[in-house]
């Protein structure tokens, strides 16, 4: 089955192999005592326990700032994939089924050693027919099923453990989705080899960056044929001294190529740590574009009136900005998100740029909305994750460089770039225009509105900000009200029917009086249960 071009897989068959993952499940997530509540050390060391499939997904899950607490997110990019190799003989079963000829007509050698091994694919080097060397990334046989699998199955373990709400903190059932959703996509070589292409034809014109060149002819859903990358490391400084390299414009080129992507293409590298990072010939190479992000040419919009709102305090402008990149469910407290966000521009007010960690300031934004119920679009959330990433690869190479005082400039030379005084005083005349326009109406719109209250017809629709919380409460003390009032008139009506020699009798007490005084215990009992719950 294909969805959005992407093979989806549907979990879940109840077979014994399915009832013996369940019950290790069950045990370990049993073992780590979900149900009274899950801190971040608590839920990395239980991904770990299930294994390296929820490895892979909790490293995803660690860039989605917009869908768990940054604690947790911290936590869980902490992990990482340490997984038994493939035998080369499965190795070969794939790259054979995938190509339906045998491997030596493909690759003049093949190294049985991987270079690499994660818990989705391994990487092998080798030589094509025409001499080139390559990497050969090998999907493992089965990975798929077995996540599909094993996403159904913890779906499961969830609901008899009723951790599917363990607090306003996690929405287990949603962040399991999501991790499917993604892990499906890095599931698919197809969608990395686009991703490549992609990648190099926006940096096409950027002489200093580079990515692997994907050989098409033979890459496949489950194999990736890619152009191997010598190069150095970016954070291995001595061996860049050595090489002659200038590490101040190493970063420096590096910063602006990132803020080029984010802001210009719309297309970035959501996972730029150092081991996806090569120098070679002069040029930054960038490796493995499974995990890309996107922007909408909304999101950079206002993303750049976000910086503009950051750098001049402007609270009121930065809250709108908030309230339309995101989608909220529920009612928003302004007030008390207005005050929110001049706290948070309060900290930076007396920081120059240079002082400012545009990854912290994200973050920071991205925690801020979801406090208020605020979901933010994917893109600025991978973007959170990936800057932080990078400005920690900066800290190594170049310490001096900083993303948000790059930005800022790229952004004024933009604007300078694209000012044009003639079309500015176009547009203040217009505005001048329409305001007089309006100016001119307001006499007979006051005239109309004063018609209106003379004849008692003028309405004021008022909402108070902030009431919902009260009245929810006084909701909540008169059904407790009701409950104590219903539990006493069942308590005194079972005292006066136990008066009476009413048929049948249990214990020379009647029926109905015993029923009555059982029922009054329960709504009791209730009443006490939910008054602790809430308090």
């Amino acid at each position: 089955m294909r969805r959005n071009g992407m093979e989806t897989t549907k979990p879940l068959n109840n077979s014994p192999g399915n009832g013996k993952r369940l019950g290790e499940i069950l045990r370990i997530l049993g073992r780590h005592k979900l149900t009274q509540g899950i801190t971040p050390e608590k839920l990395r060391a239980t991904v770990e326990d299930l294994g390296p499939t929820f490895v892979k997904f909790g490293q995803i899950m660690s860039m989605r700032h917009d869908m768990l607490p940054a604690e947790y997110c911290e936590e869980l990019a902490k992990l990482r994939t340490d997984v038994q190799p493939l035998a080369f003989a499965e190795v070969r079963h794939v790259v054979e089924a995938e190509y339906k000829v045998p491997m030596e007509e493909i690759f003049l050698s093949f190294e049985e050693q991987p270079i690499g091994s994660a818990s989705i694919a391994q990487a092998h080097m080798a030589v094509l027919r025409d001499g080139r060397p390559v990497v050969v990334k090998v999907q493992r046989p089965g990975i798929r099923e077995t996540m599909a699998e094993d996403v159904a199955l913890l779906h499961r373990a969830a609901r008899l453990l009723n951790l599917t709400e363990v607090g306003d903190v996690v929405d287990l059932n949603m962040v399991l989705d999501e991790m499917w959703t993604v892990a499906q996509q890095e599931m698919d070589f197809l969608l990395e080899a686009q991703n490549a292409e992609e990648f190099r034809a926006c940096n096409r014109d950027t002489a200093f960056v580079d990515c692997p060149e994907i050989d098409h002819r033979h890459t496949t859903t489950r194999v990736l044929v890619m152009e191997y990358v010598d190069g150095v490391q970016i954070d291995d400084v001595d061996t860049l001294h050595r090489e002659a390299y200038d590490l101040e414009e190493v970063g420096l080129k590096l910063a602006d190529n990132y803020v080029k992507q984010v802001i210009d293409d719309g297309f970035f590298h959501a996972d730029p740590h150092p081991g996806n990072i090569r120098i070679r010939g002069g040029k930054i190479v960038w490796i493995d574009l499974g995990m890309m992000g996107r922007l909408t040419i909304r999101d950079r919009s206002l993303l750049r009136d976000g910086v503009k709102a950051i750098v001049s305090g402007d609270v009121e402008h930065l809250k709108q900005i908030v309230l339309t990149m995101g989608v909220h469910s529920g009612r928003i407290d302004h007030a008390r998100l207005y005050g929110d966000i001049d706290d948070f521009l309060a900290k930076y007010a007396k920081l120059d740029l240079g002082s400012m960690d545009l990854g912290q300031i994200i973050e920071e934004l991205v925690g801020l909305a979801r406090e208020h119920r605020i979901s933010v679009p994917k893109g600025i959330s991978m973007l959170s994750r990936g800057v932080l990433t990078l400005e920690g690869v900066l800290a190594v190479v170049s310490p001096k460089i900083n993303l948000l005082e790059i930005l800022a400039n790229r952004m004024s030379a933009e604007i300078r770039k694209d000012f044009d005084w003639i079309e500015e005083q176009k547009g203040r005349f217009r505005n001048l225009y329409e305001s007089s326009q309006k100016g001119i109406r307001i006499p007979a719109q006051m005239s109309d509105l004063l018609r209106m209250a003379l004849k008692g017809q003028a309405k004021v629709n008022l909402e108070v900000i902030g009431s919902e919380q009260p009245l929810a409460s006084l909701d909540r003390m008169a059904n407790r009200l009701v409950k104590c009032i219903l539990c006493a008139a069942m308590l005194l009506g079972s005292c006066l029917l136990c008066t009476t020699g009413m048929q049948p009798k249990l214990l020379g007490i009647p029926l109905v009086g015993m029923l009555g005084f059982i029922a009054a215990l329960l709504m009791g009992i209730w009443v006490l249960w939910d008054m602790h719950k809430h308090k």
